[in-house]
């Protein structure tokens, strides 16, 4: 018995999509062409803010719901706003307290504005540089705990992000999702704003099962897509973990390794799975 046929795919961008210098390979935008040819729809979500993903709908031809914050904030191709979910307002400051406890920068993302209280702080630069925009640089975060979709933890100490990571688990429970972006940023936001609820969003609003969704990604938090697609793809730069909770593997974000899962493991197949 075959396989169901793939009729959306739901990407990864930074680690995924594009490359590590933050381009958008002709391949890759072949491939999502190819894929609306054979009729199956393209999606994407990230942790990025929406105005840092709004460079990817032109080339890409984008028509699907653009999932920003890890699904924090759904908009359309124009960047109105379709729906928001907000970190609950009493876990904000304990939360930027515990990620500065473990020796983290933070930043606070709320509305469409991105929060720093040192510009010159760690991957400030690098974030200016993906979301191509300036961060707005405040003394305090006090007064900002309302409309906030997400906390950002930061540091270039691996392993002090992987464990604040599972201390913010073990503090605020559901009251939040705490994950991995990268392994150098933690993102907290909303419990329901994760890429597993994007894939879930995702099937209920274009009424496509589960089985015939394609994800692919290469961070700890696709993997919470992986649990809701019938096909799921690890990029050949993700850790082991990653790549062990995946279905299929391809090559990684600097060697073209999403336009080739798309060829190999949607097109190539006829879609199957």
């Amino acid at each position: 018995m075959s396989a169901p046929q793939i009729r959306l795919m739901l990407a990864d961008v930074d680690g995924t999509l594009v490359t590590n210098d933050k381009v958008l390979t002709s391949r890759a935008i072949d491939a999502v062409r190819k894929l609306g040819e054979a009729g199956v729809m393209f999606a994407i979500t990230s942790g990025r803010p929406p105005r840092g993903m709004s460079m990817l709908i032109e080339p890409l031809h984008l028509t699907t719901p653009i999932a920003a914050f890890n699904g924090g904030i759904y908009t359309r191709d124009d960047m109105t706003v379709i729906s928001e979910q907000d970190v609950p307002a009493e876990v904000v400051a304990p939360a930027i307290s515990l990620l500065e406890s473990s020796g983290l920068d933070v930043w606070i993302y709320r509305g469409a504005d991105w929060y720093v209280r040192d510009p010159n702080g760690p991957h400030v630069a690098k974030e200016k540089s993906t979301v191509r925009f300036d961060p707005v640089v405040v003394a305090s975060y006090d007064d900002l705990t309302d409309r906030v979709v997400k906390i950002v933890g930061v540091s270039d100490d691996l392993e002090a992000v992987a464990a604040a990571a599972d201390a913010a688990a073990d503090k605020f429970g559901d009251h939040v999702s705490a994950a991995r972006s990268q392994p150098y940023y933690l993102d907290v936001t909303h419990p329901e704003a994760n890429k597993g609820s994007v894939a879930k969003y995702l099937s209920q609003t274009f009424q496509i099962p589960p089985e015939q969704i394609a994800t692919i990604g290469d961070q700890p938090n696709d993997v919470l897509m992986f649990a809701h697609s019938g096909l799921s793809i690890a990029m050949g730069n993700a850790s082991p973990d990653v790549q062990h909770s995946a279905r299929r593997v391809t090559a990684s974000n600097q060697d073209e390794g999403f336009a080739k899962a798309v060829e190999r493991y949607i097109l190539g197949t006829a879609g199957a799975a």
